[in-house]
């Protein structure tokens, strides 16, 4: 119908000219709202005929085709998006989802290395930075990269966090680093021993590369101590590390994948809820809580590898 076509075009350009919306999320609202307005149309439905009923009737439509729980959650937020505007600009006459309960997206558990793939991560990184043959500045290279993957496994910090550093944030002999985090937040972050060493040797191995020149940057160009190392590129060496590491998954490795090894890992260790909160920076201790949901995942997935009674079904399976 041409009239929801004109009511649904009115809050696109809402969004895009007052609420600043970028061309992507105007993008998949408009693939959003055509599937709603092509419902009502199906339905002989207006905009503002529209019921509580009939809204639930729409979700019902989404669920059969078997849509992902994401994609449902959004293009019902599109819809109560779209009346409400409706109800704001005077062009309707009544909210039909005010009454309607919220639809929580499912939480992805998040993709965690083991501490065995952790170890042989770390080594890859330290193996190639012990060997002098492959020239001070590649080495140099490996040396940092070694000291990135230790920092971030030993402290739980965002790459963000680590490489917005300065030069001075880890001097001899520190065991804690200040870390500012989200929202300007400052907190305290626990270094140990490997960490520091690795720290120590790149700064050392940089130093000489540099001829001692200043550096602005905890983790920086191995050529310019003033240019600060790159999510980009910190990205590509966890992921080139991962493969000469042998890990199975290399593709889904990347620096954030450590910060949740941290956090499972002493989670699993028995550290508690309040105090890996605090560690990580989290605002509330409801995103910590995934820890727990991991660590309860994993579990059940060592009974069902492992419990003799499910012999039967390995060798099924095998």
């Amino acid at each position: 119908m041409r009239t929801n076509q004109r009511l649904a075009q009115l809050w696109l350009d809402a969004l895009a000219t007052e609420l600043g919306a970028s061309a992507g999320t105007i993008d998949t609202y408009t693939d959003d709202l055509n599937c709603y307005l092509a419902w009502l149309d199906e339905n002989g439905l207006r905009l503002n005929d529209v019921s509580l009923e009939q809204v639930r009737d729409y979700i019902s439509a989404l669920d059969q085709r078997g849509y992902a729980g994401s994609t449902m959650a959004r293009r019902i937020t599109v819809a109560r998006g779209l009346h409400k505007f409706l109800i704001a600009e005077e062009l309707g006459s009544c909210d039909p989802t005010n009454n309607l309960s919220t639809m929580r997206r499912p939480r992805k558990l998040p993709f965690v290395l083991s501490i065995t793939e952790t170890e042989a991560l770390l080594e890859t990184a330290h193996a190639l930075a012990a060997d002098p043959s492959v020239g001070l500045y590649r080495q140099a290279g490996y040396a940092r990269r070694a000291a990135l993957f230790e920092t971030l496994y030993a402290s739980g910090m965002r790459i963000s966090e680590a490489l917005s550093l300065p030069s001075d944030a880890a001097p001899p002999g520190t065991r804690m680093l200040l870390v500012r985090g989200k929202g300007d937040k400052q907190r305290l972050v626990p270094l140990h021993d490997r960490a520091i060493a690795a720290i120590a040797q790149w700064q050392k191995l940089a130093s000489v590369y540099s001829g001692g020149k200043p550096s602005q940057w905890l983790f920086h160009s191995v050529r310019n101590g003033s240019k600060a190392l790159t999510r980009q590129a910190a990205l590509l060496e966890i992921k080139e590390a991962a493969v000469a590491a042998g890990l199975s998954s290399p593709e889904r490795v990347s620096p954030h994948v450590l910060r949740h090894a941290f956090a499972t890992h002493m989670h699993s260790g028995g550290t508690d809820l309040r105090v890996l909160q605090e560690l990580l920076g989290h605002a509330g201790i409801e995103t910590t809580q995934i820890y727990t949901h991991l660590d309860i995942s994993r579990l059940h997935q060592m009974v069902r590898d492992l419990h003799p009674l499910n012999e039967e079904d390995r060798t099924t399976a095998d």
